[in-house]
C-alpha cells in the first residue's frame, strides 16, 4: 500500500496573461485549476502509471469539498480528514513575462486533527510506503515529520520525503528511505552553491552519512542524480524537451522512482523511471500520462 500525505492542499489556480500590468484591468489568455500539493501531485502520477495508492491530509471548507473532488476525479482513492474551521487555500500562480506565485495561508490543524492522521498512519503495515511531501502550515509542529518517522518506525514503513531545510534535515536521523531535493535545496542545507552533477555526489553523500538511505536530487534541465544505499551513483544528464510547466515535475519524478522500484527492487530502474516520469510532467501542461513516461523511457534504454 502506498499513502501520500499533504498537510496543507491546495487548489492551484494556473492563469496566464500576455502583458500583465500592475493596478490595471487583465483578462487572462489562459487558466487551469489543479488539485494543489506535492503529496497530492505523487498520488496523480501514481495513478496515471497504474498504481493505486491514498491520498492523505487535512481540507477544510469549500475548496476543501472541491480539492477532494478534482482529486478522486483524477481517479485516485483520498482519505482526507475535514477540519470543523476555516478553508482549503487557494494558490494563485501566474504566468506572464515573468511567473509570480501568491499562496494562502490554510486553515488552522489543531492536536485532535494530528491524532485522526496518526490513526490512519497506524494501519499501514511493513514494506507500505509513506510519502511525506511538500512544506507544512504554521499551526502544526516544526518537526512533525520525524515525529511521524519515530513514532512509526517499528512498523517498518519505506518513508519517502520530500521537504526542504529544517524540516528534511530534521528527519535524517530516522532513516529516510529515500528523500528527493533539487540542487538549488541541497546547496542551501550546507551552504553552498552546487551547479554540477560532481558536486551533487558529494553532498548527497553527506546526507547519507547523515541517516537518508537513497538520495535523488533534481536538476532541472541538468539531469538528476540518485546516490543509492548500495552504493550506486546514477547520473542523467537531462533529456531535452520544450518545458511548458514545471510545477509538479519534482513530484512527478518521485512518483516515477516509486513505479520503477516497485517493479523489481532495483534501483536503476526506479531512478529512469523518475527521469523519465519527471521530465513527461515538465514537456506537459498536466501530470505525466503512461503514454508520455514510456515515450521518454524509450530514449533511456
Amino acid at each position: 500500500m502506498i499513502s501520500t500525505v499533504t498537510l496543507n492542499p491546495s487548489i492551484d489556480y494556473l492563469i496566464e496573461v500576455d502583458y500583465f500590468k500592475v493596478g490595471a484591468v487583465n483578462r487572462t489568455t489562459r487558466e487551469q485549476m489543479f488539485p494543489g500539493g506535492k503529496g497530492i501531485n505523487v498520488s496523480i502520477v501514481l495513478k496515471n502509471l497504474g498504481i493505486d495508492n491514498k491520498a492523505l491530509g487535512f481540507v477544510a471548507g469549500f475548496t476543501g469539498q472541491e480539492i477532494g473532488r478534482l482529486v478522486e476525479k483524477h481517479g485516485v482513492c483520498s482519505d482526507f480528514i475535514t477540519l470543523e474551521k476555516g478553508l482549503s487555500r487557494i494558490n494563485v500562480k501566474l504566468k506572464s513575462e515573468d511567473e509570480t506565485e501568491i499562496n494562502g495561508n490554510g486553515p488552522a490543524i489543531l492536536d485532535q486533527h494530528i491524532q485522526a492522521l496518526y490513526s490512519q498512519i497506524d494501519t499501514l503495515q511493513r514494506g507500505d510506503i509513506l510519502v511525506l511531501a511538500g512544506s507544512i502550515p504554521s499551526t502544526v509542529p516544526s518537526d512533525i515529520y520525524k515525529c511521524m518517522m519515530t513514532d512509526f518506525k517499528a512498523k517498518g514503513i519505506l518513508v519517502i520525503v520530500d521537504a526542504t531545510k529544517d524540516l528534511l534535515m530534521n528527519v535524517l536521523e530516522c532513516g529516510p528511505f529515500l528523500i528527493k531535493p533539487n540542487h538549488h535545496e541541497l546547496g542551501e542545507l550546507f551552504g553552498v552553491d552546487i551547479t554540477t552533477q560532481d558536486e551533487v555526489v558529494v553532498y548527497a553523500k553527506k546526507l547519507q552519512e547523515k541517516g537518508a538511505r537513497n538520495v535523488l536530487v533534481s536538476m532541472a534541465g541538468d539531469g538528476a542524480v540518485l546516490v543509492s544505499e548500495t552504493g550506486e551513483v546514477l547520473k542523467h544528464p537531462g533529456l531535452k524537451g520544450e518545458v511548458k510547466n514545471s510545477v509538479g515535475a519534482g513530484d512527478s519524478m518521485v512518483a516515477g522512482f516509486i513505479a520503477g522500484y516497485m517493479q523489481d527492487g532495483s534501483y536503476e530502474q526506479a531512478f529512469k523511471m523518475g527521469v523519465a516520469t519527471g521530465s513527461a510532467s515538465a514537456f506537459s501542461y498536466n501530470l505525466a500520462t503512461q503514454e508520455e513516461v514510456d515515450a521518454l523511457l524509450e530514449l533511456l534504454i
